[in-house]
């Protein structure tokens, strides 16, 4: 007889074999969770284990994030990277380490992790797609989202196996998803799914609700009714991302395309460029995540490789040697065609990725290859180059005054501005929020400075007008220049100095130009 629900619950809070998280990862939850905790709290804690800290710099300094300046400290991960971000890298690596193979058991923990990885890369991807998202979050949900089923392996590993084994030895109905009948039969076997349990061990463990109700919903998002846009983002991504993570791991990968295809713009309502581009990169974000986090995963196929290899294999259901043969090379031929048009796609999509989607001018990715690109054709040539940083003055408050829509038409007619002040071969590209950048090949110092100001004054005198009403703004802007064929040059110290020439001129009274003062020169500053 199945025992009922509260004590299957109580057996599991009291069984010895429980995954708990480390003692860190709980403090951090306790720490986040009140008002007055400061980021020197929070990064006091982590420091304290050596090992934890090692892990969340290099993914700091991966392209998991891509910032352009070497995160050194933990203090300087908290601050650049924000509270949320940091806790969730925190959280990714604990529960990375959770769970022990049982001695003849039926669950496979690495491949539960594995799995539970793509789902974490496919939800930080999807959520990617989407404005005003917290993807770091959301590569957590999608990590924890079927941690109920490590808690059943752990906790009752031999009533678990029944249905382990019920599950591989009944296929059932070709119409209901394996996760359908594995909730099923949990149920009736153990008196509880592991939605349920892992709800109600993440909820001892002290998580927030942004990353309990996932767990609770992500294989019926919609019964979330609350109105809490982020989280019902969460569960969405996290349900969407288990789709995705069928196309790897079903029998019938073609229908979790098509599934994924469909709810995706039904749930979050990605475009059809967002649901192409989730699923052109899922396997390069899978590769580069278990990268990052240290976990062993076979080489990923493309999603494109794994549909035409299901196409393949229904194809040759009762055919002759020579049908098969001839199928063979056909499919052959149409999968390097198929290679082909990917490659197209994917160069469509990297050109995409450099572009910023509200400015329409180049990224801070395209900025930092071109500035590298510009580096060395300056040291072939013993040529100057020059960097301008600008920052538009107080734009917090104008976004404040005037709203978000007002700011984002300033960004954008600002950069339509400033393009036509610049030569053809330089560079504008949005460095991060309201500053910008410009790349200035073959410029000496003067001639940097002048342009700096001719920007600067075309901004001050610039009416931006938006059909109702006229606004004015200025802009601070730090200047370098360099010769970086000297031996000690290097690319983010360049940067750095156009960066404390911005801050000069900000904290100068803004509205003016600065260059990099004397004491920060060095042997490659150009004079």
């Amino acid at each position: 007889m199945t025992k009922s629900p509260e004590i299957v619950l109580q057996d599991v809070l009291a069984s010895k074999e429980l995954p708990t998280l480390p003692v860190i990862a709980s403090k951090l939850l306790a720490l986040t969770a009140r008002e007055e905790t400061t980021l020197n709290d929070i990064a006091g804690l982590i420091s304290q284990d050596m090992a934890l800290s090692i892990k969340v710099l290099r993914v700091a300094n991966s392209s998991f994030y891509s910032f352009p300046q070497q995160i050194s400290s933990i203090n300087q991960a908290v601050s650049i990277l924000g509270i949320n971000a940091v806790r969730s890298l925190v959280l990714s690596f604990s529960f990375l380490s959770l769970g022990k193979k049982q001695k003849n058991s039926l669950f496979n923990f690495e491949l539960f992790w594995e799995r539970s990885l793509v789902e974490a890369a496919g939800a930080k991807l999807i959520l990617e797609q989407v404005s005003s998202s917290d993807t770091e979050e959301a590569f957590t949900c999608g990590l924890l989202q079927n941690i109920g089923q490590l808690v059943f392996a752990a906790t009752l590993h031999n009533e678990y196996d029944q249905v382990l084994r019920s599950l591989d030895s009944n296929p059932g109905d070709a119409g209901i998803d394996r996760e359908e009948r594995e909730n099923r039969l949990e149920q009736e076997m153990l008196g509880l799914t592991h939605t349920d349990i892992g709800y109600e061990v993440a909820k001892v463990w002290g998580l927030p609700e942004n990353l309990l109700l996932p767990i609770k919903y992500h294989h019926q998002p919609q019964a979330y009714q609350g109105s809490n846009i982020r989280l019902k983002q969460n569960i969405r991504a996290a349900y969407l991302a288990g789709l995705l993570a069928n196309i790897f791991y079903s029998d019938t990968p073609e229908r979790y395309h098509k599934q994924f295809r469909n709810e995706a713009k039904q749930l979050l309502g990605l475009k059809v460029l967002g649901v192409n581009t989730v699923l052109k990169m899922i396997d390069v974000v899978i590769d580069q995540s278990a990268r990052f986090f240290g976990l062993k995963i076979n080489p990923v196929k493309s999603v494109a490789e794994i549909l035409q290899e299901a196409n393949l294999r229904l194809s040759l259901i009762n055919l002759s040697y020579e049908e098969m043969n001839r199928e063979l090379i056909k499919s052959k031929m149409e999968l390097e065609k198929l290679t082909e048009e990917l490659a197209q796609k994917n160069r469509l999509l990297e050109n995409l990725a450099n572009i910023d989607g509200l400015t329409e001018i180049n990224n801070h990715r395209f900025f930092q290859n071109f500035l590298e690109a510009e580096i060395n054709r300056s040291i072939r040539n013993n040529r100057t180059l020059s960097l301008l940083l600008a920052d538009i003055d107080y734009f917090k408050k104008f976004n404040d005054a005037y709203g978000h829509q007002t700011g984002d038409f300033i960004l954008k007619e600002f950069c339509r501005v400033t393009k036509e002040v610049i030569r053809e071969y330089d560079l504008i590209a949005r460095y991060g929020g309201e500053e910008f950048v410009f790349v200035l090949p073959e410029t000496g110092q003067d001639e940097a400075l002048a342009v700096a100001e001719k920007l600067r004054k075309t901004i001050e005198e610039y009416p931006f007008d938006d059909g109702a009403n006229t606004y004015h703004v200025t802009i601070s802007i730090g200047v370098a220049s360099a010769h970086p064929a000297a031996s000690e040059f290097q690319k983010n110290d360049f940067i750095g100095l156009a960066d404390a020439a911005l801050y000069e001129a900000k904290n100068g009274g803004r509205n003016r130009v600065a260059l990099c003062s004397s004491k920060k020169k060095k042997k490659w500053f150009a004079f």
